[in-house]
């Protein structure tokens, strides 16, 4: 059995993306290569299962952000399938959001879309090859996600004493809010002080709005 890729057999590419015009430009760049095939195009997520598990794919090409189904969704089933086809993703945006849910899912690679394409070529026989494929922009957000330290975790109780506090109440009007007591008040706080590395309750309050545990 020739590998796939290696020119006596084609890869067969789906293209998805909900740009007719980009589906357009990629088609045409990838029919250049005698090693690849495209088999089918696809405007969102829900339409690209559907032809994934029809055509059975080497390689899908997704876009991430489309209508009816994202391709992070889209990737997840995909991946999930019993002939599950290798998955690249190929958009123009590189927030950590993105690119995490993205490899959550189980793509295979994450590129940009302005990669030479050369690269993008390299990137799907790689990808058909199992290789995991990222831009160098997307590993070092990866990188730096990795190194960031974990936000803090606040229990319930926490989080509902420290929102009552950014409201400007004591800790005997928060007690009262809650129904506990004022010395439990404390208590809960000098835990979430501990956790968010503070000593006071101003302090408190800002750090827990800037890791996005409480809103003002």
């Amino acid at each position: 059995m020739s590998e796939p890729g290696s020119g006596q057999t084609p890869l067969r590419l789906l293209v998805v993306d909900d740009h007719p015009v980009v589906r357009m430009g990629l088609v045409a760049m990838l029919s250049e290569h005698p090693d690849f095939e495209v088999v089918g195009e696809a405007q969102d997520g829900a339409e690209a299962v559907v032809l994934a598990a029809r055509l059975t794919p080497d390689v899908v090409l997704m876009d991430l952000r489309m209508p009816v189904m994202d391709g992070a969704d889209a990737t997840a089933r995909m991946r999930a399938a019993e002939r599950a086809p290798a998955v690249l993703v190929l958009t123009t945006y590189d927030t950590d959001a993105d690119i995490v849910r993205a490899v959550e899912a189980g793509a295979n690679g994450y590129l940009l879309k302005d990669a030479p394409r050369e690269t993008l070529a390299d990137a799907i026989r790689r990808a058909a090859r199992g290789e995991t494929v990222l831009a160098p922009p997307v590993v070092a957000r990866l990188a730096s996600r990795l190194r960031a330290p974990a936000a803090p975790t606040l229990t319930d109780r926490e989080t509902e004493v420290l929102r009552w506090v950014a409201k400007g109440l004591s800790n005997a009007e928060v007690g009262r809010e809650l129904h506990i007591g004022e010395a439990t008040v404390k208590t809960h706080l000098l835990r979430t002080f501990e956790k968010l590395g503070v000593t006071d309750r101003t302090a408190a309050v800002t750090a827990a709005y800037r890791a996005g545990l409480i809103e003002l």
